[in-house]
């Protein structure tokens, strides 16, 4: 039987995260979804923070232009999936200088969702 891996997704509650999530859950690996505090109290997002936690889903508080609450969430687990935005796509470069500073992650996948990258040229840092 494959290993499970602690799992985090950043973007989570988005429109494709949030099933990134329920799989991950569903395959039995420990999953926590990064969470904006507002978020918990956004009736629509609250729902679907409700059913992670249904899940066995953890959240953890945090937001990816917070360096230190960024990193102190990959600092407890080992893969990190970005189901961010096509406009947070480029700022994924403070996702990897998280996973620098905690050493500890065995694989990050980066976010492509909703972007053609057929008809998008990589631009700066992403390229």
């Amino acid at each position: 039987m494959a290993e499970k891996r602690k799992i985090l997704v950043i973007g989570g509650n988005g429109y494709i995260g949030k099933f990134i999530v329920e799989a991950s859950a569903k395959e039995g690996h420990p999953t926590f979804a990064l969470v904006r505090e507002t978020t918990l109290s956004d009736p629509v997002k609250g729902r679907i923070i409700d059913n992670f936690k249904n899940l066995g889903v953890q959240w953890l508080i945090g937001d990816l232009y917070d360096h230190e609450s960024l990193a102190k969430a990959i600092k407890q687990v080992d893969v990190v999936i970005s189901a961010v935005g096509q406009m947070q796509i480029e700022d994924q470069v403070k996702i990897i200088a998280a996973i620098k500073e905690a050493g500890n992650v065995k694989r990050f996948s980066p976010s492509e969702f909703g972007t053609d990258v057929d008809l998008n040229t990589a631009i700066g840092p992403v390229k």
